[in-house]
């Protein structure tokens, strides 16, 4: 995997979550839902648990697509690439892993797994951009 791809495929990861929200949102609009139901900051208690670490996830996502998409695009424009390669899927096998256990449950394991997930992605992020600067 490249790492425009890897890029590429966090980027789908995150619109796939939000789209499901959405589809989830949409069905309920049309079972009688007022359309104004899920405002910002304030999520509707009657939400499937599911669909609320769904839409924490997607939120997660947005914390680091900009992070992931400068440090890949300024490769790209060094013409670096090759140089994050090596690691650049598993920014994405992490993110993907993060949001998996997001969605399964929000404990204490899972927040630990959570946090040693988005840490690797860090550690990752770091490491790109010390081979780029260096």
């Amino acid at each position: 995997m490249t790492a425009l791809q890897a890029l590429l495929g966090f980027t789908a990861w995150t619109v796939l979550l939000i789209t499901i929200v959405f589809l989830y949102r949409g069905v309920r609009f049309l079972g009688g839902t007022a359309i104004n139901h899920w405002p910002r900051r304030n999520k509707p208690s009657d939400d499937a648990g599911l669909v609320t670490r769904m839409e924490d996830a997607h939120a997660n996502c947005l914390e680091n697509l900009p992070v992931f998409a400068a440090i890949v695009l300024g490769a790209a424009a060094m013409n670096k690439l090759d140089v994050i390669a090596p690691v650049a899927a598993w920014v994405l096998y992490a993110r993907v892993g993060q949001s998996l256990v997001h969605l399964v449950g929000v404990g204490p394991l899972h927040v630990l797994v959570r946090a040693t997930l988005w840490s690797v992605q860090l550690g990752l992020f770091i490491w790109m951009l010390v081979k780029l600067l260096g």
